[in-house]
């Protein structure tokens, strides 16, 4: 994993190739018994996509689902409930549970997705796997697996963005600037 220093209006991010470096290392945090969580919306894109990848590469089933932080985010009266609900095709009481995002940034998204999985069960294992991690941190939350580090300033929004409705489009990364 390397550490990549962008520019505001410059975006040297490849997010195919880091998808396929994200593939790789959710192959090895994979066990029988780990369900991947997609969060809505990028985590999503990504969980479905390593579903179909991975039963490939292990030969196996791998039992996908999506997840959305919308009911447990503290800025729920400025965001509202968004796109997305969340539907999890398996028991999570006992689960090894591994959360899919795109990037990872101040760590409220995870806290709300950990608050809206416990809703529905107790874990025996809840890991995080990453696209990118940008950083900026608020709470002391980290990613088990990043494929990339980048350093962007505060007003600069980093997303996933998806070619194609097929599941199988191209991944590609948009730099916005923050609403003020």
């Amino acid at each position: 994993m390397s550490t990549t220093f962008l520019p505001p209006g410059l975006l040297t991010l490849d997010a195919e190739a880091l998808y396929a470096e994200l593939r790789r290392g959710v192959a090895a945090l994979m066990t029988p018994r780990t369900c991947l969580a997609g969060i809505v919306s990028g985590g999503q894109w990504l969980a479905e996509r390593l579903q179909a990848d991975l039963e490939q590469d292990l030969g196996r089933p791998v039992t996908a689902g999506a997840i959305t932080s919308a009911l447990h985010r503290d800025d729920f009266a400025r965001r509202g409930l968004g796109g997305g609900q969340t539907q999890l095709p398996f028991d999570i009481d006992g689960a090894d549970v591994l959360l899919l995002d795109d990037v990872l940034y101040t760590g409220r998204t995870i806290r709300a997705v950990v608050n809206e999985l416990f809703d529905y069960g107790r874990p025996a294992r809840v890991r995080l796997a990453v696209l990118v991690d940008r950083g900026g941190r608020e709470l002391p939350v980290s990613a088990d697996f990043s494929a990339a580090r980048v350093a962007l300033p505060a007003h600069q929004l980093l997303a996933l963005a998806r070619q194609g409705n097929d599941g199988r489009g191209r991944l590609t990364f948009r730099i916005d600037e923050a609403a003020a």
